[in-house]
């Protein structure tokens, strides 16, 4: 065997050795981390309501936006909600006063209740704004409609014009998915003993609504008698697919699923201008489809041309002008009618 083969043999026993020693070490590390982390401190506090999630400020609270975790008992606070003083269920439907992140504790100051001062404002998502309609029992859906509902917001009126004096009947839908966010003075849903939802009439709704917006609702109570159309919660997959389709979202990267959440909240809290509209001749033959215009004789008359002259004017109101020249006097007389 010459030295050649005996250098790499060597080589490769060292390279053997150097190995084994580092796949000790890593082994031998395992149970010193895996006690390392048993030895980590457990706390056994009470436990605090805490949010799993980031909530922006106008957040309504839903059951799985809070939980219960342990909390370590000198950092407890009297203004949190600690388990078995805390009625969990008296928390669905409040709305979140000031922005808490995931894991914080939610104080009691936070969150503001139905009925409570503050409660509408806090409830308004940012740059939104709080309108109030008039409706009566069959514009307001009979009642079913209620705090948290989306619904449309349809004009119905009559558009007078000239000629025969008809005027035109329409109907048109001025915005779609817009939040109701009270009916009369109340912000939640009435239950009776049994906890079914009480259905009761209401004259006022209160809806959230861009500025402009805001604008569009206040003229459009002039000028018509202004509905409800109450949306299902379907048509929020619907809306997004004509979004999508008309290019006014951009969509997030693929699989990235928290994106694509929070991309399907924003499209549902987001009304919408549109422009449909049903005219009287759509639901009777015999009513209208246009604006009235001029009547039929009047359409039909031939036009009269106007004067060339004082002459041909005064010829048509007069009769014949008898027009007489001395010197540099011009005078115009009308002969036959009047004279």
């Amino acid at each position: 065997m010459n030295s050649r083969k005996l250098m790499l043999m060597a080589g490769a026993l060292v390279f053997a050795l150097i190995s084994a020693m580092l796949a000790r070490s890593l082994v031998g590390g395992s149970p010193a981390a895996t006690a390392q982390a048993a030895s980590a401190p457990v706390v056994t506090g009470p436990e605090v309501l805490v949010a799993t999630r980031a909530l922006p400020a106008g957040t309504i609270i839903t059951p799985d936006a809070f939980r219960y975790q342990p909390w370590p008992n000198e950092l407890v606070q009297q203004a949190y909600y600690i388990r078995g003083t805390t009625d969990q269920q008296t928390l669905n439907g409040t709305v979140v006063r000031f922005p808490i992140t995931a894991g914080q504790p939610i104080t009691q100051g936070a969150l503001v209740k139905p009925g409570d001062r503050g409660f509408l404002a806090a409830a308004l998502a940012p740059g939104m704004r709080a309108v109030t309609i008039s409706v009566s029992m069959a514009s307001g859906v009979a009642g079913f409609v209620f705090p948290g509902d989306r619904v449309d917001l349809l004009l119905t009126q009559s558009v007078s014009g000239g000629g025969d004096g008809e005027p035109l009947k329409a109907s048109e839908t001025i915005v779609r998915n817009l939040r109701v966010l009270a009916t009369d003075q109340k912000t939640d849903k009435s239950v009776d003993d049994a906890g079914k939802t009480v259905v009761t009439a209401f004259s006022n709704v209160t809806l959230e609504a861009t500025p402009k917006l805001s604008e569009k609702i206040a003229v459009a109570q002039t000028m018509g008698s202004l509905s409800l159309s109450l949306r299902p919660i379907a048509d929020d997959r619907m809306e997004l697919e004509r979004q999508i389709a008309a290019g006014e979202i951009t969509l997030p990267e693929k699989g990235d699923a928290k994106a694509e959440k929070q991309m399907m909240l924003q499209i549902a809290a987001r009304p919408v201008e549109t422009d449909t509209f049903t005219t009287g001749a759509e639901v009777s033959r015999f009513a209208r489809g246009g604006v009235p215009g001029k009547s039929e004789a009047q359409a039909t008359a031939p036009a009269q041309p106007a004067p060339a002259s004082f002459a041909q004017a005064a010829t048509r109101a007069h009769g014949p002008v008898i027009t007489i020249a001395r010197g540099q006097t011009v005078t115009e007389t009308s002969v036959g009618q009047g004279n």
